[in-house]
């Protein structure tokens, strides 16, 4: 798996190095690998919420040009009412978002990303947090995970 991870700065007085995002890239079409996305989150219980593609928006809104970017709002129901029931204020960083784009210095290669929970322990600074953040990232590490299982087949 190729690890296209983001570092993360912590909060003052923390040595933590923490990774934005959770990684993989496809070497497939741009479809294929939405596909295959939408399918690894579904197998680990995840619903998408939102999809905002980005290259369409900005092209309307901005006359911008760019690659291939959508970014998935990505959902499941059990962790995020535990995530609430810990903080009302953690729906500020729920779903959690996956993007799936071109990578424009690679043609032929996706990114996979998808947010890193354990950035939402970081940020929001709530112990009972915890262990809802680490079965969350345990089921996005094992959607991207199968990503690249799949991508080894092909």
């Amino acid at each position: 798996m190729t690890d296209r991870s983001h570092p993360y700065s912590p909060r003052e007085g923390q040595h933590t190095l923490m990774t934005l995002a959770l990684s993989t890239t496809l070497h497939t079409s741009f479809a294929d690998a939405v596909d295959r996305t939408r399918k690894a989150l579904a197998d680990q219980g995840f619903g998408i919420l939102t999809e905002i593609d980005m290259k369409a928006t900005l092209k309307q809104k901005l006359d911008e040009d760019m690659e291939d970017y959508l970014i998935l709002g990505a959902c499941n129901p059990p962790l995020a009412h535990r995530a609430v029931t810990v903080d009302r204020q953690i729906g500020l960083l729920l779903p959690c978002n996956v993007v799936v784009r071109a990578d424009p210095n690679n043609p032929g290669a996706v990114l996979i990303d998808a947010m890193n929970p354990q950035v939402m322990v970081q940020v929001a600074d709530q112990p009972g947090l915890g262990a809802v953040a680490d079965d969350a990232t345990a089921a996005l590490q094992a959607a991207i995970d199968s990503l690249g299982a799949g991508a080894a087949k092909d």
